[in-house]
């Protein structure tokens, strides 16, 4: 009944405290976030390492879940220490030594009137085997990204440190857009005319071996992976910006690249603007068009990191029991 063709060696998925079939259907149609999308989820990763698989960062993930379920005023039937062991659990049920991990809470059957307090939240985890969220050829070639025509919703509009399911339709829009145009992934400015970040990654530009990315303040989630990258950095010796990125100065970078869990790093190498209609269309080649020397030891060291063969990270584990 259900195609698991996207979601390689999944068997199993914890729902609610215990584990169910794949296939087993659990949601009411009435249920109120499939209406309003009033969802909170995470992306987090499990990686093999030489002590057998560990989920990356797992505990900055379960305190930014929590705090994107305040934001909807949704009360967890779970501690996060519950929500931690069930992660795990999840990764060791279907028996993935490399995963993907979605956990999601979320408004469930009761009302739907727009106040969704009279609902229940129901909680689901699920993991399978999912490849880079851009692609291999992306992570070896690089990407190219379209700016898109439409502005990221500001953060005086909504809180952008929650991950709300119903917040990502726009996220959804931009894909879409940039995909049937032949481009990779999409980019949203802010009302500033700024960059502010991709469908559904931050962004990072170098300029003279100088690393710069954004903050909240520009219209931005602020990415667990994105934190990752600037420690790395200036691990590495690299100095880091964290500010306003103009559109000239992503034109003008010497090198770029996403982050994300999903899409870890991937090499921004070419870029379309359609943001002015009026004028036209302009593209632009970052660099030389090649992934950047700077991004690849970046990515290595990130591997490095997640694999376990860095003691400097080591705290950011979590081993699967």
């Amino acid at each position: 009944m259900f195609n698991r063709e996207h979601f390689k060696k999944a068997k199993k998925f914890w729902y609610q405290g215990k584990f169910c079939s794949w296939e087993k259907p659990t949601v009411h149609s009435m249920a109120h976030a499939l209406h309003y999308g009033t969802s909170v989820f995470e992306g987090i990763r499990a990686y093999p390492t030489s002590k057998g698989p560990s989920v990356f960062r797992l505990r900055e993930h379960v305190d930014r879940f929590f705090h994107s379920a305040s934001v909807l005023e949704m009360k967890l039937p779970y501690s996060k220490e519950e929500v931690i062991t069930a992660i795990l659990e999840t990764v060791k049920e279907n028996k993935l030594n490399s995963a993907y991990i979605r956990p999601m809470a979320f408004y469930s059957y009761g009302s739907l009137a727009l106040d969704p307090r009279e609902c229940l939240v129901e909680v689901v985890i699920a993991a399978w085997e999912w490849e880079l969220y851009l692609g291999d050829k992306v992570a070896q070639q690089g990407a190219k990204a379209l700016i898109l025509p439409w502005k990221r919703f500001h953060h005086s509009q909504i809180v952008t440190s929650a991950k709300v399911g119903g917040l990502y339709a726009q996220s959804q829009m931009g894909a879409i857009y940039a995909h049937k145009r032949g481009f990779d992934e999409g980019i949203f400015l802010n009302l500033e005319g700024n960059i502010a970040e991709g469908a559904g990654e931050n962004i990072f530009i170098i300029k003279n071996k100088v690393i710069k990315t954004n903050d909240a303040g520009e219209s931005i989630l602020e990415g667990i992976t994105q934190k990752s990258i600037i420690e790395i950095a200036k691990n590495l010796g690299f100095p880091v910006e964290i500010g306003k990125i103009t559109k000239e100065e992503l034109f003008a970078a010497d090198e770029a690249f996403f982050t994300g869990t999903a899409t870890e790093i991937a090499p921004l190498t070419r870029i379309r603007d359609d943001s002015f209609s009026k004028t036209g269309k302009s593209d632009y080649v970052i660099g030389d068009g090649q992934t950047g020397k700077i991004t690849s030891q970046l990515s290595q060291a990130y591997k490095e990191a997640v694999g376990g063969k860095t003691s400097n990270y080591e705290q950011w584990l979590t081993y699967i029991p």
